[in-house]
């Protein structure tokens, strides 16, 4: 059975890799931090950001209510709160989709 390299995923992620996973500035995640009860970051004695994988999955279901969905920020925190364990479900379901589909276009390039 051939070695299967697993991988690294890290305990927290500074703000300027979160802007960059997300590809929007470093203030649109400061915004949401502020407006979003679920994105809780921890802070180092510098009071710099630290995201945990959590923090992460969190602002995935917020960009995905806001960009893909058309909620406007009222809206997705209303969402948010009444249909919390529907909305992660949900969330969970889509990030399989994307690595299947990853999946199939390394496997398709391959061919």
């Amino acid at each position: 059975m051939p070695y299967k390299e697993k991988e690294i995923a890290k305990l927290y992620y500074p703000i300027g890799e979160v802007a960059e996973m997300f590809e929007v500035n470093t203030s649109m995640i400061r915004f949401y931090e502020k407006e979003f009860d679920i994105l809780q970051p921890k802070k180092n004695a510098k009071g710099n950001r630290l995201f945990r994988p959590e923090d992460i999955d969190n602002l995935k279901i917020i960009f995905n209510l806001i960009k893909n969905k058309g909620f406007t920020i009222q809206g997705a925190k209303e969402h948010l709160k009444s249909n919390k364990n529907e909305v992660h479900e949900q969330q969970k379901v889509i990030d399989a989709l994307e690595k299947l589909k990853s999946f199939m276009t390394e496997l398709k390039d391959q061919l």
